[in-house]
């Protein structure tokens, strides 16, 4: 019902809800969800597995957004375009369908278009749901710095998942680093290449935070159930349970009671069904159970500071807890909020007191 001010194809605008409305479509016409179509056309051929996709409250996936996908899923995706879609010998897009899909169609505006040309990679024209890139490259592109770059001339395909607020500083670090790296000829064999990247790979870690491991208040507070005001969120009640090395977050709402398990300034692997998480721009609905690595510090005395990452999105939580006599507060920021400025974190602070 939205009006369309302008005749197709002559102004560009990036509109994801047009995106849903294919998704819609599909839907309508094959009577199956998107997720459900794509399953024997293309997610099992690619042997991607352990797919989910948000769907809007009248059950039709997002489309523009919200598919939870492996990093290898992506590079996967691009391989296939790569190869104008084929895949294993078989062809399951047809070849002018890829050639159409990733070729320039509409120019985006800027103020400066030729400098924008040179500089930005939004703004080398945009295809059917790609975008093109600088180096004759074109793209699959999702918020915070989610890409399959697929590179023709180099016969190569990137694959990237992060969250980041420069987009543009991700790709130009590919462009600065790994292309030119990029030869015609195959590399000369050098040995113990691949020994030094496997330890590389093995030695990257994305460490918790250390300030203090343990506080005087751990052995009043453990395990003390704090009654917490009305809010919002319908939350009851707050607890943390110290023990050797570990620390459990728990709350009570009007629905049932949620846990996530800290390490005290270590990761500690687990799942969690806490409302509110993993963080999301949107309202669409994601499967109950998310897994999460969390770990917790001591800033002071009296604060304790949990970081929950959300390893299988881009994102994560930090909650701080903050003790005063028998009061509470707990104060949260996702890193989606953490990143954008005039957002507000949608969870409310919660005030608390010990019971009893």
């Amino acid at each position: 019902s939205l009006p369309i001010p302008n005749q197709p194809g002559t102004a560009f605008l990036y509109n994801s809800g047009a995106t849903y409305m294919l998704s819609a479509i599909v839907q309508k016409v094959t009577g199956q969800k998107l997720i459900e179509y794509l399953q024997p056309r293309l997610f099992q051929p690619l042997g991607i597995e352990a797919v989910s996709w948000e769907s809007c409250p009248c059950g039709i996936n997002s489309g523009g957004w919200g598919l939870k996908i492996q990093t290898e899923g992506l590079a996967k995706f691009g391989l296939l375009y790569l190869q104008k879609g084929k895949w294993n010998g078989r062809q399951l897009l047809p070849a002018e369908w890829v050639n159409e899909a990733t070729s320039f169609k509409i120019q985006q505006p800027a103020s400066d278009l030729e400098k924008a040309k040179k500089e930005s990679d939004w703004h080398q024209g945009y295809c059917y749901q790609f975008w093109r890139c600088r180096h004759n490259a074109y793209r699959g592109d999702g918020a915070f710095g989610q890409f399959t770059i697929v590179l023709p001339e180099q016969d190569a395909v990137l694959a990237i998942t992060s969250e980041t607020t420069s987009m543009q500083g991700e790709l130009d670090v590919v462009w600065e680093h790994l292309l030119p790296a990029m030869k015609d000829s195959v590399l000369p064999a050098r040995r113990g290449s691949q020994a030094e990247l496997r330890e590389k790979l093995r030695s990257l870690a994305l460490l918790p935070s250390k300030a203090n491991p343990s506080s005087p208040l751990v052995a009043r507070i453990s395990g003390k159930e704090y009654k917490i005001q009305s809010n919002d969120a319908c939350a009851r009640s707050v607890t943390l349970e110290f023990r050797m090395g570990s620390c459990t977050f728990s709350l009570r709402d009007d629905q049932g009671e949620y846990h996530v398990n800290c390490g005290i300034e270590r990761w500690l692997d687990g799942e969690t069904a806490m409302p509110g998480t993993p963080p999301k721009l949107t309202q669409g609905k994601l499967p109950p159970i998310s897994k999460v690595a969390a770990s917790g510090t001591w800033k002071d005395e009296n604060t304790f500071e949990m970081t929950w990452r959300f390893y299988e999105t881009p994102h994560h939580d930090t909650v701080t807890c903050r003790f005063e006599g028998d009061k509470l507060r707990v104060e949260y920021l996702d890193s989606i909020t953490q990143m954008s400025a005039g957002r507000k974190d949608k969870r409310p602070p919660l005030e608390g007191q010990m019971a009893g």
